[in-house]
């Protein structure tokens, strides 16, 4: 795996994530909009319609906002290819994901015409979300194991292990924003480790590698194994490693910490 080498299953400017991921968005939504207003322009009686000579639908126009419910349609594709890709893996069927984001195949394909387009995106929201977990976590707890702990639950909340099945397969893993994000989500959560090292409630002979696999591990199922209380263990096993982690440590570790250089060869 490597959630931390592709995800660290993202950051040190918040606003920038945002804006990126925003406009990457946002861009797409449009494309999707102007497709879906030119699908409209074919249909039967389209040209008779009333203001059918009015020109180009404003989504269509250059520099025009994408259309809301175009922006809504990629955002549940997106969740629901994520969440489908931890339960039955990355090779989950197109209408399928379809159907669970409650949209049309045609409306899936216009915004992700190939799988490696909808990976590609799955994996850079739960990177970006993470980091957004992890911030969150680090600006309001003022005790540093528990802002740890809590970006821990919030991490495993977010289903990082949706990245592991999809990691090996056709998609561009040095795409410039997954480099990016990847960076961000790295620092976000070296950060969290060092506050709680330096507080003295962090073991000292840990790392952030440690971490991530732990929650790779954790927080995915088997694929296409039937697990329908999975959930309801997560949260308890991850809080008994997270006891393990804070110091004083209870007992020597073998073998070394891993860092995240070390995902990184992994990967």
């Amino acid at each position: 795996m490597s959630v931390a080498a592709a995800g660290a299953s993202a950051d040190a400017t918040g606003a920038g994530a945002a804006t990126g991921a925003a406009a990457d968005t946002a861009a797409a939504a449009d494309t999707a909009a102007a497709a879906d207003t030119a699908a409209a322009a074919d249909a039967p009686g389209a040209k008779d319609a009333p203001g059918a000579n009015a020109g180009p639908a404003p989504a269509a126009r250059r520099g025009a906002r994408p259309r809301a419910d175009a922006v809504r349609n990629r955002e549940r594709i997106v969740t629901a290819a994520r969440e489908m890709f931890v339960e039955s893996g990355p090779d989950v069927p197109f209408d399928e994901v379809a159907r669970r984001a409650g949209v049309g195949n045609a409306t899936l394909y216009r915004h992700f015409p190939d799988r490696p387009s909808l990976v590609h995106e799955v994996v850079l929201s739960v990177v970006s979300r993470t980091t957004e977990r992890a911030r969150e976590a680090a600006a309001e707890e003022a005790d540093a194991f528990q802002a740890l702990r809590r970006f821990s639950h919030a991490a495993a909340d977010e289903r990082i292990g949706a990245l592991c099945p999809i990691l090996s397969g056709a998609f561009d893993h040095d795409h410039p924003d997954l480099l990016a994000g990847r960076a961000r989500l790295e620092e976000a959560v070296q950060e969290l480790f060092d506050r709680a090292q330096a507080a003295g409630r962090l073991r000292t002979d840990v790392a952030v590698g440690d971490l991530m696999i732990a929650l790779s591990q954790l927080t995915r199922p088997l694929p296409g194994s039937a697990c329908p209380h999975f959930d309801r263990f997560v949260h308890r096993h991850l809080q008994l490693f997270l006891d393990g982690l804070e110091a004083p440590a209870r007992s020597a570790l073998p073998g070394t910490a891993a860092t995240l250089e070390d995902l990184r060869r992994q990967s």
